[in-house]
Order: structure tokens, then sequence, then C-alpha cells
């Protein structure tokens, strides 16, 4: 099915944003060849992402739709589009800098950003201030919780407790190493202040 893009609510600086993000500078040299998402491995599971398609609308100026999609969240930063682009546009960078964009735009309007990418990403570091890694019997109630998906939550607990009795997923949390959590505090500090 065809998408009606309504013109009225497009952003035609939406592109000089993104170029102003570190990272986003090279988006303006895209000329949708589509060798981005021929070799994203993303896009091999998922027919709904495409790079292409994502640089597209940016450059559209389809803001909103950008900003608020799952879309921008997806990417597993393998830097094949990256690798491949005859442009050099750096799409993983420029994922980045849609990231940045997301963030800025939801704390402005005042918003909570719902996309399950950013809901995993926020989780996954939540765990790892707290433990000094990832200790799953907590991430995953995070991310559905924060996702608010209870069936999710309910449908990963037998899974999760095959794991239990084979010690694959460890039931006391982890003992951070002395000062391993406040290292990572202090890098997510370092790094909320450079993004500023």
């Amino acid at each position: 099915m065809r998408e009606v893009i309504d013109v009225e609510k497009l952003d035609p600086d939406f592109k000089y944003e993104i170029a102003k993000e570190p990272g986003g500078e090279m988006i303006m040299r895209c000329f949708a060849c589509g060798t981005c998402s021929a070799g994203c491995p993303v896009r091999e599971i998922d027919d709904g992402y495409n790079p292409r398609k994502i640089i597209r609308m940016a450059l559209l100026g389809m803001k909103d739709k950008v900003l608020e999609s799952d879309f921008i969240w997806q990417c597993a930063h393998c830097y094949q589009c990256h690798q491949r682009c005859p442009q050099d546009v750096r799409f993983t960078d420029i994922i980045g800098a849609m990231r940045s964009l997301a963030i800025k735009d939801a704390k402005k309007k005042g918003k909570r950003i719902k996309a399950p990418g950013y809901v995993f990403a926020r989780s996954f570091m939540t765990c790892t201030e707290l433990f000094g890694k990832v200790w799953e019997p907590a991430l995953l109630p995070l991310f559905f919780l924060g996702t608010a998906n209870l069936k999710g939550l309910i449908d990963y607990m037998p899974l999760g407790m095959k794991f239990f009795p084979k010690g694959k997923i460890r039931v006391i949390p982890p003992v951070p190493l002395v000062g391993t959590s406040s290292k990572v505090r202090n890098i997510k500090k370092r790094a909320e202040e450079a993004n500023k």
C-alpha cells in the first residue's frame, strides 16, 4: 500500500537539522541508490526496515514520522551500509544523529519515547549502571514494562525459567566489581555532557 504524504506536515529544514548533528553531515550526499538497503542484515529479517527509505523520508522533511518511528532504533550498527555506500553517506552515523534529535525532540515536547528499540537500549543502560553488566532477570522486566507489554513478559517467563536450573541465567544479581557501576555512570554522564 502506498503512503500518502501530507505536504503541510513536512519540515523542509529537517535535513539541515540532521546535518548539524555530529554524524549527520553527509545526509545530503544520498542519491537513493539503495546499496545500503541491499546489504543491510536488519532488512533481511524485517522487510519494513529500509535505510534508503529512512534517508528519503528525512530528506523530504518527514520529521515527526522519522523521529517517532522505531526504525531509527533498529539499526544494528554493523556498518555494512557505511562500507558499501558509493557516496560515503555514512548511514550508521546519520542514524546516531537522528537518535540524538529524537531524544532532544521528546524532551522538548515532554514526551516519552516508546519505540521498543529505544526502550531496550535504555533498559540495557539501567542494568549496566546498577550491576556493572547486564542481568537478564532485571533487563527483560524493565523492557517489557517500558513498552507496556505485560503479555510479552509473561510469554518469555517459561523460557527464562528453563535457563535458571542450567545456570545460563543467574538467580542472584551479579555483584559489580568494585567501582564498575560508578565507572559506567561516569561514562554515561560524560557522553551526555558531550552530546549537549
